[in-house]
């Protein structure tokens, strides 16, 4: 079958985009493709051609989980690799938005077409809604976007693996804040972690430091066969490194093949262990450090280098390196 110039796959995973009011709040629902289709017609909207697929049941994306990922990757590489769209347009929950396209960002490496992913703060068809104005302005982005994992929210282009949710009422809730992003590049990108590549779920863990955390509760979360840990730690990467059993059991999961990286906590921070002797202390711990990534970029990152089946070394090699933006300018 031939197709037009441009195609686009318009993938729907539910989200409060399509959502309807039910007796116990707003529900996700079907038939937005014939929402979507009669709101064009009654606009005038002039869209590239597009057809629609739609993951069931929609889902609230607070309920998105490692297997959706996997399988909204999987329907892109499909659609893609059949031939049959020129770009991809994933309508997505706002919760756990930044989370999808941080994760989609490091599944799809290598995919020759963009993917924008969008979602809104306002159900389609209630008064002032978002949703047509995010959901028809990135269909007219997408035709100038290159490949790679992008979000489309209240006028704005962001990176998929930058972005963090910093609003729960307001439209404009999504921001690339700025991070220092100086990490080096992978110089590309290994055939293990190419889109094709198939992954599978894997136990993950993020910990946020705290005054008073305690080795015995980093260890009961280590102990329940968690395969890599994402903590966050203070400032650029210190935490109480004069707490010899907590190095110490940091340092033990490493030993037994868990996979520790360091964030920082700060919303503008990022991990740079030398500064400070605790956080050269817990740099000898074996943890890697993630430089200026989100929580939402490190996890989906490590999600995706663990589920491809790398061993230790391996993920801790990939993951000290820029694969996609995520970590360097």
């Amino acid at each position: 079958m031939t197709r037009p110039a441009q195609c686009l796959l318009v993938l729907y995973t539910g989200g409060t985009i399509g959502m309807q009011l039910g007796d116990q709040g707003l529900t996700p629902a079907t038939g937005f493709e014939a929402r979507m289709r009669d709101r064009q017609a009654r606009d005038g909207q002039r869209l590239p051609s597009w057809y629609f697929r739609e993951l069931l049941p929609p889902i609230d994306s607070a309920s998105m989980n490692q297997r959706n990922w996997l399988e909204m990757a999987a329907s892109i590489r499909e659609e893609v690799d059949a031939g049959r769209c020129d770009g991809v347009l994933l309508l997505h929950g706002t919760d756990t938005l930044a989370y999808s396209a941080a994760a989609l960002s490091f599944l799809l490496l290598g995919l020759p077409v963009p993917v924008l992913l969008t979602g809104s703060m306002r159900p389609a068809g209630t008064p002032d809604s978002d949703a047509w104005a995010n959901l028809f302005g990135a269909m007219q982005a997408l035709h100038r976007l290159e490949p790679g994992v992008q979000v489309y929210f209240h006028g704005k282009l962001m990176h998929g693996a930058r972005l963090t949710k910093l609003g729960a009422a307001e439209l404009d809730a999504f921001a690339v804040l700025p991070r220092p992003r100086t990490g080096p590049r992978a110089p590309a990108i290994a055939p293990a972690l190419d889109y094709h590549q198939p992954r599978r779920p894997v136990s993950l863990a993020v910990l946020p430091l705290y005054p008073g955390i305690q080795a015995a509760q980093v260890q009961a979360l280590l102990d329940s066969g968690v395969r890599g840990l994402v903590l966050e730690c203070y400032g650029s990467g210190t935490g109480p490194a004069d707490d010899t059993a907590l190095l110490a059991t940091l340092t033990a999961a490493r030993q037994r093949g868990v996979v520790l990286v360091a964030i920082s906590q700060c919303p503008q921070g990022h991990v740079e262990f030398g500064i400070y002797a605790a956080g050269s202390q817990l740099a000898a711990t074996g943890l890697v450090s993630a430089g200026g990534m989100t929580r939402e970029a490190a996890l989906g990152k490590l999600f995706a280098l663990l589920g491809a089946g790398l061993d230790q070394a391996q993920v801790e090699h990939w993951f000290a390196l820029d694969l996609c933006g995520e970590r360097a300018d």
